[in-house]
């Protein structure tokens, strides 16, 4: 989820996401231009499972992605 949206911030959108019935268990993984701890922290609050700090390293993405799918 990228949360520097145009509209609806991403944080608002992972919020929407989990307010869904059957959506609670949705892995969703933040993507953030902001490397500060603070930012990655408010995604966790919002509802993420984690979080990236832009530009994206694929490797790192497909770990997590990997972490996310096992449980």
């Amino acid at each position: 989820m990228d949360i520097m949206m145009p509209g609806m911030s991403g944080l608002e959108a992972i919020a929407s996401i989990r307010a869904m019935p059957g959506r609670k268990e949705l892995p969703i993984i933040a993507l953030t231009a902001k490397a500060f701890a603070e930012d990655g922290e408010e995604c966790l609050r919002a509802g993420a499972d984690g979080y990236l700090s832009k530009p994206v390293n694929v490797n790192e993405l497909v770990r997590e992605i990997r972490v996310r799918l096992r449980t």
